[in-house]
């Protein structure tokens, strides 16, 4: 009883079951067809070497091969899971691959499968003409399932000296040993012999581990406050006598074994009674997704001028030929995984703590440098506009959370139908300074489909950051609680030298997990909280009289459809004018205040956007403009899947997917959005 904790429990990780299929193969064989087999490889992002995982079998003489075996895998979301499929046409009885035909092959991540809904078709690659592949991902169907149950007592023995009992229940699921596990403990209730507990809910995975056969044990005991209970009695069922719901069947005499054994007549010592069962699928991430959730990813980077004059190697910024820096390294660790889950690869990227050109000081700029666009085209378009706006901004201060996280979240407020789910991503050096609006902010949020992810890099002092994280305790701003953890901060210098060593692949992969860990919960979270259960997932068989859901036309680039917001897309309604109070840099849709229980957002500091001269307080002197980048240094590497013979960094003046001819910043006077988006 000492070491009890209720309702605990090992989660398993979620397996896919990966099926493939191919079409119009080419044939190898002179006097007969193709004899397919499809190898599947995955890679260590330690060696960064591919390792064979597993082959299906062959099929004889066939072109159009639908393989029977599958292979199980175990999906985590925080990891970047690199999959290889080879198709050969099995020519010798050697299992050397060598032996035999290459025929494709198909590189993509098992994130890229599941963010497509768990289908991915393309033509394999290796020798023109060679044919498609189609591979799906299904969940493997375990026990999904989560019973709501409900019981009360009657007439239990009375166990304190001066008063009735304080009785509550302990379920202990059985083991392949006969041995017992507890799973789950009640609330006390006190000093009462027909008490009623409230109704909770369980995994059967927990419970029973699926079995609806499988014995679980129920004791009562009576409370006491020095921890040692009382046992009132015991007994046993199951969930196949469970789920029948109230009945005499689900009457349960409450045994205790040494009254038993001492009283003669002895009956029970009260009974226990089911009010109420309820069996429902218990949903999972991938569940949300395959119905068609998409996260939506937000990068927020500190400007300020704490990083380091970035024209130095000493700098946080500065932009090694050889290496990325952490900024980079940390983009493109989370990037890559939550890429998959986006539905247009299209991603906001905002700057904060920065001079801009007109001499004003933002907290919350657009790294596109086009506040009707603020869009990066996927990863490398995130780099891109990053390394370009070093070039443009002076490093200031303070640094300040509370302004983007509010821009996050004033879109979060106006998505809350389950479709979409925020995903921000927070890069900063140093110690926070708006703390009080920051927590302030976060706890508002909490409430929305909002998840923010907070990299420390360098070495300065993170405390404020623990406090965000709120692992311990739940953040609270003005006696008002956060709803649920939505925050997770790391320092990135966790993952460098020591046991990651000096490969950065290494280090990116194992920060990309450390902080993407926690987002699945959350999303299943909020998902439950409000009462959204996933959609059917889209199929892609079409009916007799149905209208083909494949466009007849590419979709058109972002903001050009008529009646599409800025952010995000999907919203039948032009984006509104009214702007962020007091920012006169980048405006977004206002936060709808007045709507009820939705308390308006804290504005930004006085000096948050309009500071126009002098050092902040607190920071480092700011570095001259135009010093982002050394002159004659050879550029920065190049990043991502690149296509070669691009340069790896734009142009001065290019600003990632600014549209060609707009202004890269809006003019004295510009204070919003227009009203309706640009051609």
């Amino acid at each position: 009883m000492a070491n009890f904790q209720a309702g605990t429990a090992a989660v398993p990780s979620t397996q896919v079951e990966i099926s493939v299929a191919c079409r119009n193969l080419r044939d190898r064989d002179a006097f007969s067809k193709s004899d397919p087999i499809c190898v599947l490889y995955n890679k260590d992002v330690r060696t960064n070497s591919w390792h064979e995982f597993g082959r299906t079998e062959m099929i004889k003489d066939c072109l159009n091969p639908d393989f029977v075996k599958k292979f199980m895998m175990n999906f985590m979301f925080e990891e970047s899971q690199k999959l290889k499929f080879e198709i050969y046409d099995v020519d010798s009885p050697s299992s050397r691959l060598e032996a035999q035909d290459f025929l494709g092959r198909l590189e993509c991540t098992l994130g890229e499968i599941v963010g497509l809904g768990g289908k991915i078709e393309k033509k394999l690659e290796g020798i023109k003409g060679l044919g498609q592949i189609t591979v799906r991902a299904e969940e493997v169907s375990s026990c999904k399932e989560s019973a709501t149950l409900h019981f009360n007592a009657t007439k239990l023995d009375k166990k304190d000296f001066l008063g009735k009992s304080d009785p509550f229940l302990i379920f202990y699921k059985a083991n392949e040993d006969n041995s017992f596990t507890a799973v789950h403990k009640t609330e006390v209730i006190k000093n009462t012999l027909n008490p009623t507990w409230r109704p909770f809910s369980i995994p059967l995975q927990t419970l029973c581990n699926g079995d609806y056969d499988r014995s679980i044990k129920i004791e009562c005991y009576d409370w006491d406050s020095d921890g040692s209970h009382d046992l009132i009695g015991i007994f046993s069922t199951n969930m196949t006598q469970l789920k029948k719901g109230q009945c005499p069947d689900n009457d349960y005499d409450c045994i205790n074994p040494k009254k038993k054994a001492k009283k003669k007549g002895y009956k029970n010592s009260g009974q226990i009674h089911l009010l109420s069962c309820k069996i429902e699928q218990n949903p999972t991430f991938l569940d949300y997704v395959k119905g068609g959730t998409s996260l939506n990813f937000t990068v927020a980077i500190d400007f300020t001028a704490s990083n380091g004059n970035p024209s130095q190697s000493t700098s946080l910024h500065y932009l090694n030929p050889y290496q990325p820096n952490q900024y980079s390294a940390a983009i493109q660790a989370v990037g890559e995984i939550i890429q998959d889950y986006d539905s247009d690869k299209q991603f906001p990227v905002l700057g904060f703590g920065a001079k801009l050109p007109d001499g004003s000081v933002s907290h919350e700029f657009p790294l596109t440098f086009n506040p009707q666009n603020p869009y990066c085209a996927g990863l490398q378009g995130i780099l891109s506009a990053y390394y370009n706006a070093l070039q443009k901004v002076q490093l200031y201060g303070p640094t300040n959370f509370s302004p983007v996280i509010n821009h996050v979240a004033r879109f979060a407020e106006t998505n809350r139908d389950g479709s979409n789910y925020f995903v921000l991503l927070i890069l900063t050096d140093g110690v926070i300074t708006d703390l009080h609006n920051t927590i302030e902010s976060i706890v508002k949020a909490s409430n929305l489909p909002l998840s923010i992810i907070i990299v420390g890099v360098g070495n300065a002092e993170f405390d404020a950051m623990d406090v965000l994280d709120a692992d311990n305790q739940r953040l609270c701003s003005n006696g008002r609680y956060a709803v649920r953890d939505i925050v997770q901060f790391v320092p990135f210098r966790d993952f460098l030298g020591g046991k990651f060593g000096s490969n950065m692949n290494i280090s990116q992969a194992a920060l990309a997990k450390e902080v993407l860990a926690e987002i699945p919960d959350q999303v299943i979270q909020y998902m439950k909280a409000h009462g959204f259960k996933p959609k059917p997932a889209k199929s892609d068989i079409q009916l007799p009289g149905q209208q083909s859901n494949v466009p007849s036309q590419p979709p058109p680039s972002f903001q050009q459809s008529q009646g599409q917001p800025g952010y995000p897309q999907g919203q039948g309604q032009a984006m509104p004018q009214a702007g962020y109070p007091g920012q006169a840099s980048f405006h977004g849709p206002p936060y709808p205040g007045g709507q009820s229980g939705a308390p308006p957002y804290p504005q930004s500091t006085p000096s948050a956007n309009t500071q126009q001269s002098g050092a902040p307080s607190g920071s480092a002197p700011p570095y001259p403009q135009g010093q982002g980048l050394p002159p004659g240094r050879p550029p920065p590497p190049q990043v991502g899947s690149q296509q070669s013979g691009a340069p790896p960094y734009p142009s001065q003046g290019q600003t990632g997917t600014q549209q060609s001819g707009a202004p890269p910043y809006p003019s004295q006077g510009q204070t919003g959005m227009p009203s309706a988006p640009p051609p």
